[in-house]
């Protein structure tokens, strides 16, 4: 039998791209991958096509915006200059499966299946993508879900991050999408020592507005000197406007370090030199009150203890695994004090809890569940 032809999408930079990678690592094993998307070739890639990076995801050229106003969903799907810039790329070529990163490629995944099944990974729930955003409310989202409306039940499968997502995907598109969670593979790692009067807490991620990391600033700030903070972020696409902005906010505590972002792979091993994994994340929409990202895989994986606010799925675990703490809502007041209790022991025994978990929450099971999902719609476009 000859080994299956995999085409993965996704518009995103890949190499920063933490799920899109662990993706590959599987379809890598299961047939010959050709990726699309920004940056050079991943790894798992047997053949890439680099989408050049002044080409957008989404229709943002005069033609393309007025098509939005419009409202002509259908000339929009294809109307973004990345999306062309692939489809033009792919005409010639067939594979055996499809795989669309996101909501946004849908049309272009079917188009260029060309009757392969198409596997769609939705890494958030795709129509409040960005709606804190006034032009991506009104223009955007109303694309995101007419792509999801026409081409998710025609799709061999699909998957999301966790269980609440899914079933809004079940309630509005009639389709509930496998769990593949933004787990990382285990790390053969262990507790590091804490000190008795010295509690090291670290945030890593990409600095966007919306997530109030100047909570966490604040917070540190109030805390006192028995707390520190290290950050690990990657600019977003403001030019590092933000990021600016919240070291210029740190600049008087000296106890505020902000670090360069290290690759995602390199993450566990390098947030193991702390104590708690921090990231509170105001509800402003569903995606932020339902998120379950990789960061706080990352926290586990890196054996620390846990601080998060009352976020739905993040919290479960936390509670569930006795990982750290869970604050009360999302304000600075309410942050500190969800902190300023800890004795050291405490973060000892949080942190012997994220080792015990480790194992649990780790990508192999959710490795297994691609596993599964990929030969399923392989053995049935075979059939």
């Amino acid at each position: 039998m000859p080994t299956p032809r995999i085409l993965c999408i996704s518009l995103s930079p890949l190499e920063r791209d933490a799920r899109v990678l662990r993706q590959l690592g599987v379809l890598a094993e299961l047939g010959e991958v050709t990726t699309v998307g920004y940056g050079p070739q991943p790894a798992g890639a047997l053949d890439h096509i680099e989408v050049p990076a002044h080409l957008p995801s989404l229709p943002q050229t005069v033609s393309g915006v007025a098509t939005l106003a419009a409202r002509q969903w259908r000339r929009a799907e294809l109307a973004a200059p990345a999306v062309r810039f692939a489809l033009d790329a792919l005409r010639d070529r067939t594979f055996d499966l499809v795989v669309s990163n996101d909501a946004r490629v849908l049309a272009l995944a079917h188009a260029v299946a060309k009757g392969a099944p198409v596997w769609a990974d939705l890494h958030e729930w795709a129509p409040e993508e960005r709606t804190h955003v006034l032009s991506w409310r009104l223009l955007v989202a109303p694309l995101m879900r007419h792509l999801c409306a026409r081409y998710l039940p025609l799709c061999a499968a699909t998957s999301t991050v966790c269980e609440p997502i899914a079933e809004l995907y079940d309630r509005d598109f009639g389709v509930h999408p496998v769990v593949v969670r933004n787990s990382n593979p285990w790390q053969p790692l262990e507790p590091t020592p804490v000190a008795d009067d010295r509690i090291r807490l670290v945030h890593s991620g990409a600095a966007v507005h919306g997530r109030s990391l100047e909570t966490m600033i604040d917070a540190v700030i109030a805390l006192g000197d028995r707390f520190t903070l290290d950050l690990y972020l990657v600019p977003a696409n403001d030019g590092g406007a933000y990021q600016r902005s919240l070291e210029a906010r740190a600049a008087a505590s000296d106890r505020i370090v902000f670090r360069q972002p290290v690759a995602p792979a390199a993450l566990p091993a390098t947030l193991n030199a702390y104590d708690m994994g921090v990231f509170w994340i105001p509800p402003t929409h569903t995606n932020a009150r339902l998120t379950l990202p990789n960061k706080f895989f990352d926290f586990v994986q890196a054996r620390l203890a846990v601080a998060v606010g009352p976020t739905i799925e993040m919290q479960r675990l936390v509670e569930r695994h006795g990982l750290g703490v869970v604050a009360d809502g999302f304000t600075v007041e309410q942050c500190v004090a969800s902190l300023e209790w800890l004795s050291a022991e405490q973060v000892r025994v949080f942190k012997a809890a994220s080792d015990a978990a480790a194992r649990e929450l780790s990508f192999e099971t959710d490795a297994a569940v691609i596993r599964k999902l990929v030969r399923g719609a392989l053995k049935a476009s075979a059939a």
